[in-house]
């Protein structure tokens, strides 16, 4: 029953919403002008193709290459016991950041981790 008061919200939400007015950046008023509401708010002029460009995403390339190389050799295990490799509840729930886990219930084993984060705000 909960679901239907939520959804008939909704409905009446979105039918009071929908005949809202749409004013286009250059929408003409009955007597020709450039609508006063549009004029104070400073979408009376579209922006240049030029100066958008400069604000476009995806003009820069970054290439980032990272190269690992270990090595493991002449390595013995006699006798080893491994153990569980198992996570339990809330293991990751104080995490924040990148976080990075690895796991390994192995021996002889060479573990490789690399993260290569490329944050740009401009």
């Amino acid at each position: 029953m909960k679901a239907c008061r939520i959804y008939g919200l909704a409905c009446v939400a979105l039918a009071l919403a929908l005949p809202a007015q749409v004013i286009a950046q250059t929408a003409p008023t009955p007597d020709g002008g450039v609508n006063s509401a549009l004029q104070s708010t400073g979408f009376d002029n579209p922006v240049a193709t030029a100066t958008l460009a400069g604000y476009r995403g995806g003009t820069e390339v970054v290439h980032n290459e990272m190269t690992l190389a270990g090595t493991t050799a002449g390595n013995t295990a006699i006798n080893v016991a491994t153990g569980n490799n198992t996570i339990s509840a809330g293991a990751f729930s104080s995490m924040s950041g990148l976080p990075v886990v690895i796991q390994n219930s192995g021996a002889n084993v060479l573990i490789q981790n690399a993260v290569i984060l490329n944050l740009q705000i401009n």
